[in-house]
Protein backbone atom coordinates (compact mmCIF):
# COMPACT_ATOMS: atom_id res chain seq x y z
CA UNK A 1 0.00 0.00 0.00
CA UNK A 2 0.71 3.58 -1.06
CA UNK A 3 0.29 6.09 1.87
CA UNK A 4 -1.53 9.07 0.82
CA UNK A 5 1.67 11.50 1.19
CA UNK A 6 3.52 10.20 -0.85
CA UNK A 7 0.39 9.61 -4.08
CA UNK A 8 0.25 13.53 -3.18
CA UNK A 9 3.74 14.15 -3.47
CA UNK A 10 3.43 11.70 -7.13
CA UNK A 11 1.15 13.90 -8.39
CA UNK A 12 2.85 17.32 -7.73
CA UNK A 13 5.70 15.78 -9.44
CA UNK A 14 4.08 14.46 -12.85
CA UNK A 15 2.27 18.05 -12.76
CA UNK A 16 5.62 20.00 -12.58
CA UNK A 17 6.60 17.98 -15.03
CA UNK A 18 3.94 18.13 -17.55
CA UNK A 19 4.50 22.12 -17.09
CA UNK A 20 8.18 21.93 -17.58
CA UNK A 21 7.78 19.98 -21.03
CA UNK A 22 5.07 22.49 -21.85
CA UNK A 23 7.57 25.52 -21.02
CA UNK A 24 10.25 23.65 -23.56
CA UNK A 25 7.85 23.10 -26.29
CA UNK A 26 6.86 26.91 -26.38
CA UNK A 27 10.78 28.30 -26.01
CA UNK A 28 11.22 25.57 -29.28
CA UNK A 29 8.44 26.76 -31.24
CA UNK A 30 9.10 30.24 -30.81
CA UNK A 31 13.37 30.82 -30.53
CA UNK A 32 14.64 28.32 -32.77
CA UNK A 33 15.75 26.00 -30.21
CA UNK A 34 18.92 27.72 -29.34
CA UNK A 35 19.39 30.34 -27.42
CA UNK A 36 20.73 33.88 -29.30
CA UNK A 37 23.16 36.50 -27.64
CA UNK A 38 21.56 39.21 -26.85
CA UNK A 39 24.42 41.70 -28.50
CA UNK A 40 25.30 40.73 -32.06
CA UNK A 41 28.89 40.96 -32.62
CA UNK A 42 30.09 44.95 -33.85
CA UNK A 43 30.97 45.66 -37.52
CA UNK A 44 34.41 46.66 -37.88
CA UNK A 45 32.88 50.42 -38.27
CA UNK A 46 29.97 51.02 -35.87
CA UNK A 47 27.79 52.88 -37.60
CA UNK A 48 23.64 52.01 -37.73
CA UNK A 49 22.62 54.96 -40.60
CA UNK A 50 24.83 53.82 -42.95
CA UNK A 51 22.70 51.09 -45.31
CA UNK A 52 24.21 47.52 -44.70
CA UNK A 53 24.33 46.57 -48.10
CA UNK A 54 25.26 49.64 -50.16
CA UNK A 55 28.34 51.99 -51.35
CA UNK A 56 28.00 54.04 -49.10
CA UNK A 57 28.69 51.61 -46.01
CA UNK A 58 32.66 52.12 -45.14
CA UNK A 59 32.60 47.69 -44.46
CA UNK A 60 31.31 47.56 -48.24
CA UNK A 61 33.72 44.75 -49.82
CA UNK A 62 32.05 45.13 -53.11
CA UNK A 63 30.64 41.85 -55.20
CA UNK A 64 34.15 41.01 -57.00
CA UNK A 65 37.97 39.81 -55.93
CA UNK A 66 40.70 42.48 -55.28
CA UNK A 67 42.32 44.83 -57.72
CA UNK A 68 45.38 46.27 -57.84
CA UNK A 69 45.66 49.98 -58.68
CA UNK A 70 49.07 51.72 -59.99
CA UNK A 71 49.96 55.24 -59.99
CA UNK A 72 52.92 57.35 -61.10
CA UNK A 73 53.62 60.92 -61.09
CA UNK A 74 54.20 63.28 -63.59
CA UNK A 75 55.03 62.39 -67.55
CA UNK A 76 55.88 65.16 -70.32
CA UNK A 77 57.66 64.60 -73.40
CA UNK A 78 60.57 67.20 -73.28
CA UNK A 79 63.73 67.33 -73.79
CA UNK A 80 65.07 63.70 -73.92
CA UNK A 81 61.86 62.30 -73.32
CA UNK A 82 60.54 64.27 -76.62
CA UNK A 83 63.23 63.38 -78.46
CA UNK A 84 62.92 59.75 -78.05
CA UNK A 85 58.72 60.31 -78.81
CA UNK A 86 60.18 61.86 -82.22
CA UNK A 87 62.12 58.96 -82.90
CA UNK A 88 59.44 56.10 -82.20
CA UNK A 89 56.74 56.65 -80.11
CA UNK A 90 56.59 53.11 -78.85
CA UNK A 91 59.70 53.05 -77.48
CA UNK A 92 59.95 56.52 -75.80
CA UNK A 93 58.20 55.55 -72.40
CA UNK A 94 61.31 52.46 -72.58
CA UNK A 95 60.68 49.16 -70.71
CA UNK A 96 60.79 50.98 -67.08
CA UNK A 97 57.50 52.64 -66.71
CA UNK A 98 55.77 49.57 -67.94
CA UNK A 99 58.12 47.40 -65.29
CA UNK A 100 57.49 49.80 -62.80
CA UNK A 101 53.64 49.47 -63.17
CA UNK A 102 53.36 45.77 -63.29
CA UNK A 103 50.98 43.63 -61.94
CA UNK A 104 48.42 46.81 -61.18
CA UNK A 105 44.82 46.40 -63.45
CA UNK A 106 44.74 49.86 -63.74
CA UNK A 107 47.77 51.97 -64.48
CA UNK A 108 46.94 55.77 -64.32
CA UNK A 109 49.80 58.75 -64.59
CA UNK A 110 49.43 62.64 -64.89
CA UNK A 111 50.47 64.28 -68.69
CA UNK A 112 51.88 67.56 -67.46
CA UNK A 113 51.50 68.77 -70.99
CA UNK A 114 49.12 70.72 -73.26
CA UNK A 115 48.07 67.23 -75.75
CA UNK A 116 47.38 68.82 -79.03
CA UNK A 117 47.24 68.11 -82.60
CA UNK A 118 50.83 68.40 -83.31
CA UNK A 119 51.38 72.19 -82.91
CA UNK A 120 50.60 75.01 -80.28
CA UNK A 121 47.61 77.27 -81.87
CA UNK A 122 47.03 79.60 -78.78
CA UNK A 123 50.27 79.85 -76.41
CA UNK A 124 49.48 81.07 -73.43
CA UNK A 125 50.79 83.92 -71.04
CA UNK A 126 52.62 81.64 -68.83
CA UNK A 127 56.59 81.15 -68.25
CA UNK A 128 56.75 77.13 -69.41
CA UNK A 129 54.57 76.16 -72.20
CA UNK A 130 54.55 72.30 -72.60
CA UNK A 131 52.56 70.25 -75.57
CA UNK A 132 52.44 67.09 -77.01
CA UNK A 133 51.48 65.35 -80.15
CA UNK A 134 49.25 62.97 -80.28
CA UNK A 135 51.98 60.09 -80.61
CA UNK A 136 52.20 60.64 -77.15
CA UNK A 137 48.97 58.63 -76.14
CA UNK A 138 50.96 55.68 -78.45
CA UNK A 139 53.74 55.79 -75.95
CA UNK A 140 51.93 55.64 -72.87
CA UNK A 141 49.73 52.97 -74.23
CA UNK A 142 53.03 50.93 -74.99
CA UNK A 143 53.96 52.02 -71.23
CA UNK A 144 50.55 49.92 -70.21
CA UNK A 145 49.15 52.87 -68.65
CA UNK A 146 45.24 52.82 -69.23
CA UNK A 147 44.06 56.52 -68.00
CA UNK A 148 45.48 60.06 -68.27
CA UNK A 149 44.87 62.66 -65.61
CA UNK A 150 45.28 65.82 -68.01
CA UNK A 151 44.46 68.16 -64.34
CA UNK A 152 46.71 70.06 -64.00
CA UNK A 153 48.23 73.28 -64.71
CA UNK A 154 49.29 72.82 -68.27
CA UNK A 155 46.79 71.11 -69.77
CA UNK A 156 45.11 73.94 -71.51
CA UNK A 157 49.13 75.85 -72.27
CA UNK A 158 47.90 76.09 -76.25
CA UNK A 159 44.61 77.43 -75.71
CA UNK A 160 41.24 75.91 -75.90
CA UNK A 161 41.83 75.16 -79.06
CA UNK A 162 44.91 73.29 -78.03
CA UNK A 163 42.55 71.30 -75.70
CA UNK A 164 40.24 70.41 -78.08
CA UNK A 165 42.35 68.75 -80.13
CA UNK A 166 43.90 66.63 -77.72
CA UNK A 167 40.05 65.56 -76.53
CA UNK A 168 39.19 64.58 -80.19
CA UNK A 169 43.25 62.81 -80.35
CA UNK A 170 41.91 60.79 -77.75
CA UNK A 171 38.44 60.04 -78.61
CA UNK A 172 40.38 58.49 -82.24
CA UNK A 173 42.08 56.18 -80.43
CA UNK A 174 39.79 55.60 -77.33
CA UNK A 175 42.07 56.24 -74.64
CA UNK A 176 40.90 57.27 -71.45
CA UNK A 177 41.43 60.77 -70.38
CA UNK A 178 39.97 62.37 -66.75
CA UNK A 179 39.93 66.12 -65.66
CA UNK A 180 39.23 68.11 -68.67
CA UNK A 181 36.57 68.34 -71.10
CA UNK A 182 34.29 70.68 -73.10
CA UNK A 183 32.58 71.56 -69.88
CA UNK A 184 32.42 70.68 -66.04
CA UNK A 185 30.30 68.11 -66.72
CA UNK A 186 33.12 66.29 -68.47
CA UNK A 187 35.98 67.34 -66.67
CA UNK A 188 34.20 66.24 -63.40
CA UNK A 189 33.32 62.69 -64.92
CA UNK A 190 34.78 59.99 -63.44
CA UNK A 191 36.72 56.80 -65.66
CA UNK A 192 34.85 53.61 -64.85
CA UNK A 193 36.24 50.72 -65.21
CA UNK A 194 34.45 47.12 -63.83
CA UNK A 195 38.07 44.71 -62.93
CA UNK A 196 37.09 41.51 -61.10
CA UNK A 197 33.54 42.16 -60.66
CA UNK A 198 34.58 45.61 -58.76
CA UNK A 199 33.44 48.59 -59.82
CA UNK A 200 36.46 51.24 -59.67
CA UNK A 201 35.15 55.16 -60.44
CA UNK A 202 38.39 57.54 -60.91
CA UNK A 203 38.33 61.32 -60.79
CA UNK A 204 40.91 63.81 -61.32
CA UNK A 205 41.18 67.54 -60.70
CA UNK A 206 43.53 70.21 -59.68
CA UNK A 207 44.60 73.18 -56.99
CA UNK A 208 47.06 74.52 -59.06
CA UNK A 209 46.28 77.17 -62.43
CA UNK A 210 47.74 80.11 -63.08
CA UNK A 211 46.40 83.07 -61.38
CA UNK A 212 45.82 84.58 -64.42
CA UNK A 213 44.22 82.34 -66.16
CA UNK A 214 41.85 81.04 -63.61
CA UNK A 215 38.89 82.11 -65.12
CA UNK A 216 39.52 81.01 -68.84
CA UNK A 217 40.83 77.35 -67.89
CA UNK A 218 38.12 76.32 -65.57
CA UNK A 219 35.54 74.06 -66.55
CA UNK A 220 32.07 75.53 -66.31
CA UNK A 221 28.83 74.40 -68.03
CA UNK A 222 29.70 76.64 -71.03
CA UNK A 223 33.63 76.48 -71.13
CA UNK A 224 35.99 73.88 -71.75
CA UNK A 225 38.69 73.33 -69.43
CA UNK A 226 40.51 71.44 -66.35
CA UNK A 227 38.22 70.49 -63.47
CA UNK A 228 39.64 72.79 -60.56
CA UNK A 229 39.52 72.21 -56.76
CA UNK A 230 40.49 75.97 -56.14
CA UNK A 231 36.97 75.95 -55.18
CA UNK A 232 36.38 71.60 -53.81
CA UNK A 233 32.29 71.82 -53.84
CA UNK A 234 31.60 70.44 -57.87
CA UNK A 235 35.19 67.62 -56.78
CA UNK A 236 33.35 67.12 -53.40
CA UNK A 237 29.97 66.46 -54.90
CA UNK A 238 31.13 64.40 -57.90
CA UNK A 239 32.82 62.23 -55.27
CA UNK A 240 29.77 61.89 -53.24
CA UNK A 241 27.76 61.11 -57.28
CA UNK A 242 30.30 58.61 -57.83
CA UNK A 243 30.29 56.96 -54.09
CA UNK A 244 26.02 55.51 -54.80
CA UNK A 245 27.41 53.42 -57.80
CA UNK A 246 31.01 52.13 -57.38
CA UNK A 247 32.35 49.41 -54.99
CA UNK A 248 36.33 51.83 -55.11
CA UNK A 249 36.24 55.69 -55.66
CA UNK A 250 39.77 57.27 -56.53
CA UNK A 251 40.56 61.14 -56.70
CA UNK A 252 44.42 61.69 -58.39
CA UNK A 253 44.76 65.37 -57.89
CA UNK A 254 47.28 68.10 -59.05
CA UNK A 255 48.22 69.79 -55.78
CA UNK A 256 51.15 70.78 -53.43
CA UNK A 257 53.61 73.48 -53.32
CA UNK A 258 56.81 73.05 -56.46
CA UNK A 259 59.57 71.14 -54.66
CA UNK A 260 58.25 71.37 -51.15
CA UNK A 261 58.36 68.03 -49.25
CA UNK A 262 55.76 68.64 -47.28
CA UNK A 263 51.71 69.18 -48.29
CA UNK A 264 50.75 72.73 -48.36
CA UNK A 265 47.95 74.47 -46.62
CA UNK A 266 45.14 73.60 -48.94
CA UNK A 267 46.55 69.35 -49.48
CA UNK A 268 44.81 68.22 -45.59
CA UNK A 269 41.50 70.02 -46.23
CA UNK A 270 40.60 68.68 -49.28
CA UNK A 271 41.81 65.45 -48.05
CA UNK A 272 39.71 65.38 -45.29
CA UNK A 273 36.59 66.88 -47.69
CA UNK A 274 37.12 63.96 -49.91
CA UNK A 275 37.63 61.42 -47.79
CA UNK A 276 34.78 62.54 -45.47
CA UNK A 277 32.71 62.46 -48.57
CA UNK A 278 33.26 58.81 -49.54
CA UNK A 279 36.72 58.23 -51.36
CA UNK A 280 38.88 55.71 -50.84
CA UNK A 281 42.13 56.67 -52.61
CA UNK A 282 43.32 60.01 -52.98
CA UNK A 283 46.46 60.51 -54.94
CA UNK A 284 48.50 63.33 -56.56
CA UNK A 285 51.68 64.81 -58.20
CA UNK A 286 52.54 68.67 -58.47
CA UNK A 287 55.17 69.62 -56.79
CA UNK A 288 57.60 67.25 -58.66
CA UNK A 289 59.38 65.98 -55.44
CA UNK A 290 58.25 63.18 -53.82
CA UNK A 291 55.66 63.74 -50.49
CA UNK A 292 54.31 61.46 -47.44
CA UNK A 293 51.84 58.72 -48.22
CA UNK A 294 49.89 56.79 -45.70
CA UNK A 295 46.17 56.22 -43.84
CA UNK A 296 43.89 59.11 -43.39
CA UNK A 297 41.61 56.69 -41.16
CA UNK A 298 41.34 53.62 -43.50
CA UNK A 299 41.36 55.38 -46.96
CA UNK A 300 44.79 55.51 -48.41
CA UNK A 301 46.11 59.31 -49.38
CA UNK A 302 49.42 60.41 -51.49
CA UNK A 303 50.77 63.68 -50.92
CA UNK A 304 53.20 63.67 -53.87
CA UNK A 305 53.95 61.17 -56.31
CA UNK A 306 56.98 63.48 -58.04
CA UNK A 307 58.07 63.05 -61.61
CA UNK A 308 57.87 59.48 -63.76
CA UNK A 309 59.40 60.43 -66.88
CA UNK A 310 60.55 63.67 -66.86
CA UNK A 311 63.25 66.39 -68.42
CA UNK A 312 64.37 67.69 -64.95
CA UNK A 313 67.85 65.83 -63.91
CA UNK A 314 68.61 67.20 -60.57
CA UNK A 315 67.74 66.12 -57.68
CA UNK A 316 65.66 65.69 -55.84
CA UNK A 317 63.14 66.21 -58.85
CA UNK A 318 65.00 62.72 -59.69
CA UNK A 319 63.46 61.24 -56.83
CA UNK A 320 60.75 58.73 -58.23
CA UNK A 321 58.55 55.27 -58.28
CA UNK A 322 55.09 53.98 -58.60
CA UNK A 323 52.83 53.60 -56.14
CA UNK A 324 50.73 50.33 -55.99
CA UNK A 325 47.09 50.19 -53.84
CA UNK A 326 45.25 46.94 -53.82
CA UNK A 327 41.35 47.24 -52.69
CA UNK A 328 38.59 44.91 -51.94
CA UNK A 329 35.33 47.75 -52.35
CA UNK A 330 36.29 50.29 -49.66
CA UNK A 331 38.68 48.09 -47.88
CA UNK A 332 42.50 49.29 -48.60
CA UNK A 333 44.68 45.68 -48.61
CA UNK A 334 47.86 47.28 -48.67
CA UNK A 335 50.38 49.62 -50.08
CA UNK A 336 53.40 48.61 -51.91
CA UNK A 337 55.96 52.07 -53.34
CA UNK A 338 58.34 50.83 -55.84
CA UNK A 339 61.42 53.24 -55.79
CA UNK A 340 63.18 54.46 -58.91
CA UNK A 341 65.59 57.52 -60.01
CA UNK A 342 64.95 59.27 -63.11
CA UNK A 343 68.40 59.03 -65.51
CA UNK A 344 68.03 60.80 -68.97
CA UNK A 345 64.43 61.59 -68.90
CA UNK A 346 63.31 58.07 -67.24
CA UNK A 347 62.48 56.53 -64.41
CA UNK A 348 65.29 53.36 -63.43
CA UNK A 349 63.97 50.87 -60.70
CA UNK A 350 65.96 50.63 -57.32
CA UNK A 351 67.14 47.55 -55.75
CA UNK A 352 69.25 46.63 -53.30
CA UNK A 353 71.02 48.96 -50.56
CA UNK A 354 69.69 52.16 -52.95
CA UNK A 355 66.31 51.20 -52.66
CA UNK A 356 66.05 50.39 -48.94
CA UNK A 357 67.62 53.95 -48.77
CA UNK A 358 64.96 55.07 -51.05
CA UNK A 359 61.92 53.63 -49.09
CA UNK A 360 63.33 54.78 -45.45
CA UNK A 361 63.73 58.70 -47.13
CA UNK A 362 59.82 58.15 -48.90
CA UNK A 363 58.36 56.81 -45.63
CA UNK A 364 60.17 59.35 -43.38
CA UNK A 365 58.08 61.86 -45.74
CA UNK A 366 55.19 60.77 -43.73
CA UNK A 367 56.24 62.32 -40.51
CA UNK A 368 55.04 66.18 -41.70
CA UNK A 369 51.44 65.02 -42.73
CA UNK A 370 48.45 64.16 -41.25
CA UNK A 371 48.64 60.69 -42.12
CA UNK A 372 49.56 57.10 -40.42
CA UNK A 373 51.50 53.78 -41.56
CA UNK A 374 48.42 51.83 -40.73
CA UNK A 375 44.74 52.43 -41.26
CA UNK A 376 42.28 53.71 -38.78
CA UNK A 377 38.74 53.81 -38.17
CA UNK A 378 36.71 55.11 -40.93
CA UNK A 379 36.31 58.83 -41.81
CA UNK A 380 33.67 58.83 -43.60
CA UNK A 381 30.21 60.03 -42.52
CA UNK A 382 26.73 59.64 -43.55
CA UNK A 383 26.09 63.51 -44.09
CA UNK A 384 29.24 63.64 -45.51
CA UNK A 385 28.17 61.36 -48.46
CA UNK A 386 24.51 61.92 -49.15
CA UNK A 387 24.09 65.79 -47.38
CA UNK A 388 24.88 68.66 -49.86
CA UNK A 389 28.46 69.61 -49.87
CA UNK A 390 28.97 72.92 -48.46
CA UNK A 391 32.19 74.90 -48.48
CA UNK A 392 33.04 75.65 -44.78
CA UNK A 393 34.38 79.23 -44.57
CA UNK A 394 38.08 79.55 -43.17
CA UNK A 395 38.84 82.84 -41.04
CA UNK A 396 41.94 83.68 -41.17
CA UNK A 397 44.08 87.40 -39.95
CA UNK A 398 45.59 89.41 -42.70
CA UNK A 399 46.88 93.09 -43.21
CA UNK A 400 44.28 95.30 -44.00
CA UNK A 401 43.91 96.19 -46.92
CA UNK A 402 43.73 99.95 -48.22
CA UNK A 403 40.45 101.23 -48.93
CA UNK A 404 39.01 100.67 -52.48
CA UNK A 405 41.38 98.31 -53.27
CA UNK A 406 40.71 95.30 -55.36
CA UNK A 407 40.93 91.73 -53.81
CA UNK A 408 40.68 88.04 -54.99
CA UNK A 409 37.24 87.17 -55.61
CA UNK A 410 35.12 84.18 -54.25
CA UNK A 411 34.30 83.83 -58.26
CA UNK A 412 37.10 83.28 -60.29
CA UNK A 413 37.15 86.30 -62.97
CA UNK A 414 35.25 88.74 -60.68
CA UNK A 415 36.55 91.23 -58.26
CA UNK A 416 35.82 92.22 -55.24
CA UNK A 417 35.77 96.18 -53.77
CA UNK A 418 36.95 96.33 -50.19
CA UNK A 419 34.63 98.52 -48.17
CA UNK A 420 36.49 101.49 -46.52
CA UNK A 421 35.81 99.82 -42.49
CA UNK A 422 36.51 96.62 -41.99
CA UNK A 423 33.77 94.70 -40.79
CA UNK A 424 35.65 92.97 -38.17
CA UNK A 425 38.83 94.24 -36.81
CA UNK A 426 41.47 92.89 -33.89
CA UNK A 427 43.88 94.77 -31.40
CA UNK A 428 46.42 95.08 -34.03
CA UNK A 429 45.74 98.21 -36.46
CA UNK A 430 47.55 96.77 -38.81
CA UNK A 431 45.65 93.61 -39.18
CA UNK A 432 41.66 92.55 -39.75
CA UNK A 433 40.31 89.57 -39.38
CA UNK A 434 38.29 88.23 -42.03
CA UNK A 435 36.02 84.97 -43.44
CA UNK A 436 37.23 83.57 -46.31
CA UNK A 437 36.65 79.99 -48.29
CA UNK A 438 39.70 78.38 -49.25
CA UNK A 439 38.94 78.93 -53.14
CA UNK A 440 40.43 82.44 -52.64
CA UNK A 441 43.76 81.19 -51.85
CA UNK A 442 45.66 80.96 -55.46
CA UNK A 443 48.29 78.28 -56.45
CA UNK A 444 51.11 77.97 -54.17
CA UNK A 445 54.24 77.15 -56.59
CA UNK A 446 54.65 79.19 -60.19
CA UNK A 447 52.39 77.56 -62.33
CA UNK A 448 54.17 77.63 -65.04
Amino acid sequence: MVSRRVRRRRRQFATFGGLLVLVLVYLAAFSGGSPKSSTPPKPRHVSREFPAHSPLNPDWLGDGKPVTLAFGGDVHFEGVVGERLSKDPATALGDTVGALLAGAQLRMVNLESALTGGTCPQPQPKPYIFYAPPTALTALRDATVTVISLANDHAVDCGQVGLMQGLAAARSVDFPLVGVGADAAQAFAPYRATIFGQRIAVIAATQIIAANLTSTWTATSGNAGVASALNPTQLVQAVQAARRSSDTVVVYLHWGTETVACPNPQQEPLTQQLVNAGADVVVGTGAHVLLGGGYFGDAYVDYGLGNLAFYDDTAPETDSGVLLITVEGRRVLGSTFRPATIVSGLPQPLTGTPAAAALQSWNAARSCTDLSATPTASRATVEGETASFVLPPTTTTTSSPVPGTTTSSPVPGTTATTPTAPATTTTSPAASTTTTSPEVTGPTDNAG
